[in-house]
């Protein structure tokens, strides 16, 4: 169908990826630390929207365009790079407030939450070009529509991924209510969390493409 081959091999190889810890782990177990179970899922659906912009970008041909020209490929590393840093700086002043408190149900920092995660993936070209690398190999040369494959391969992902990363989210939410009502920890999740941005805002910097 579609041109896709060895579909149970995509979902294995995806299903490990995806469990595999990494930063997107980090980042949906600090939020979920610092706002609850609502934080967590708020993170893991961000981080989900960011990869289907990729996704789609495969589709459609922008992920061949970043690895093809090297303008493109550093406007959007330094772009990615330039957030991710500013975010990083801005989480390590700011001073949070205890999950306790009426931020735990506060609709704009669930917001913010989301879109954080939605822009750490979607300004992040080596997201691009893993999908650009990873998807092909699932989809026949002569498949009918390839960009429907790739487009199928995609979402197919992002639903495992996102099963996934709500369940982290509701298992460390579970795990650290105790934790939360501590503004002493509250505060060091929240270096961590900039620290994490910083460093991945170091990396998108030095990334080349290949």
């Amino acid at each position: 169908m579609l041109g896709i081959h060895e579909l149970w091999l995509f979902v294995l190889s995806g299903l490990l990826l995806n469990v595999t810890p990494g930063p997107d782990t980090v980042y949906i177990i600090g939020r979920s630390l610092q706002l609850g179970w609502r934080g967590g899922a708020a993170a893991a659906l961000g981080i989900s929207f960011g990869c289907l912009f990729h996704v789609t970008g495969a589709a459609i041909g922008l992920s061949a365009l970043l690895m093809a020209s090297s303008t493109a490929f550093s406007i959007l590393k330094l772009v990615g790079a330039g957030y991710l840093l500013f975010t990083g700086l801005q989480m390590l002043w700011s001073k949070p407030a205890i999950a306790g408190v009426a931020a735990s149900h506060d609709k704009a920092s669930l917001r913010r939450v989301f879109l954080q995660g939605a822009f750490t993936n979607a300004l992040n070209p080596k997201v691009a070009l893993f999908f650009l690398a990873f998807l092909p190999q699932f989809v026949a040369v002569d498949a009918p529509s390839k960009p429907l494959a790739f487009l199928t391969l995609g979402l197919i992902f992002i639903c495992t991924g996102t099963l996934w990363c709500l369940f982290v989210a509701a298992f460390a939410a579970r795990a650290a209510h105790r934790l939360r009502q501590s503004e002493g920890v509250v505060a060091w999740i929240n270096r961590a969390l900039g620290g994490l941005f910083i460093y991945l805002g170091i990396r998108v910097a030095m990334l080349e493409a290949r």
